[in-house]
């Protein structure tokens, strides 16, 4: 595919951001134009470029590390759905993060934890589990940013909604967790929710910890 093309046909309907992320794989000279992209003022150009790179970042995050700040910059993007990819991007970016770039952002990463837009707060929950993975020397901070989910001032319903998150971001990393107990009583807490998909969500959590105990 032509570079000059690839914005075009996006723009036009005539191939699929999943079609393109592939493309960029294979070809990583596609790529300044998919960055270029994501401040084209057509919708359809823009959010399509943004769900290219988060599908390439997943797939092939090495193509991407070398943009690492052209996506920091993007946490400051007055569009909330830029955002939220460039959130998800930065996240897995962290497994080739060999330079310790996230390190320097962290704290302005989880301080999205505040954010008053709840998705924005949720793509932090849901992406902790994967940061977690990638550097596991970050599990103390991450642990203690997530368990403040509970103190945070929010609307009720999507408070229990974060918690829901939180729990099974805790889930996937949870044997790298030190003071267990602390994340243990987080959890029993949230059998009472008054949310029942995060009441569920805490049973799982608790059963499959005694299954493992008792294994």
């Amino acid at each position: 595919m032509r570079k000059t093309g690839a914005l075009e046909k996006l723009g036009k309907n005539e191939i699929k951001p999943e079609v393109l992320a592939r493309e960029v794989v294979r070809n990583s000279a596609l790529l300044p134009e998919i960055l270029k992209g994501i401040s084209s003022p057509k919708a359809r150009v823009k959010f399509g470029c943004a769900k290219i790179l988060s599908i390439v970042s997943e797939n092939k995050p090495e193509i991407l590390y070398p943009e690492f700040e052209f996506f920091v910059g993007l946490l400051d993007c007055g569009n909330n759905i830029i955002k939220w990819n460039a959130m998800d991007v930065l996240a897995n970016l962290t497994k080739v993060d060999t330079k310790n770039r996230f390190e320097s952002i962290f704290q302005r990463y989880y301080g999205f934890l505040e954010d008053e837009v709840m998705i924005t707060a949720g793509h932090v929950v849901d992406n902790s589990g994967a940061i977690a993975g990638a550097k596991p020397h970050l599990t103390r901070r991450i642990t203690a940013e997530l368990l403040k989910v509970e103190r945070i001032p929010r609307n009720q319903e999507c408070k229990n909604i974060l918690l829901g998150k939180a729990i099974t971001a805790f889930g996937m990393f949870f044997d790298q967790i030190q003071n267990k107990d602390d994340v243990i009583s987080f959890v029993k807490r949230q059998l009472s929710n008054t949310r029942n998909a995060t009441k569920a969500k805490a049973d799982r959590f608790l059963i499959k910890r005694r299954e493992q105990e008792v294994t």
